[in-house]
């Protein structure tokens, strides 16, 4: 097994998605380094259209692999605005790069968003033990 990496300019949700807020509240999603090493090899990205909006906690897709498929749950309240094209025609950016061409959706934080809920790398790599 190598060994997982969690960027510490990021934020997590303890249902292993991450979250990249720039300043001016747009950020980006994606699943976690931990999330695409259980998943194993991944199949197929099913990631909803830009203009949806959701809650920190719902439900926004699925991720399949040949082990199981798993929802993916947003980290923060906010509005697709551009979704992963990549991940169509190659989701296995998900495995090689969660972090980086493996990211999912970008949006919009909500200005009223709660953060209080989202971890920091250390605290997310603890509750993983």
């Amino acid at each position: 097994m190598s060994e997982l990496t969690f960027p510490n300019d990021l934020l997590y949700h303890t249902e292993h998605t991450w979250v990249r807020i720039a300043d001016d509240n747009t950020a980006i999603v994606g699943i976690t380094d931990f999330a695409q090493e259980q998943l194993g090899e991944v199949a197929f990205v099913d990631l909803p259209s830009a203009g949806s909006s959701f809650s920190a906690g719902d439900e926004f897709g699925t991720v399949e692999s040949i082990k199981a498929v798993s929802s993916l749950h947003m980290p923060i309240t906010g509005t697709v605005s551009e979704v992963n094209e990549g991940l169509e025609d190659d989701p296995s950016q998900v495995n090689t790069s969660p972090y980086g061409d493996g990211w999912m959706l970008r949006i919009t934080v909500d200005a009223d968003a709660d953060k209080s809920h989202l971890l920091n790398d250390q605290d997310y790599a603890a509750q993983l033990k």
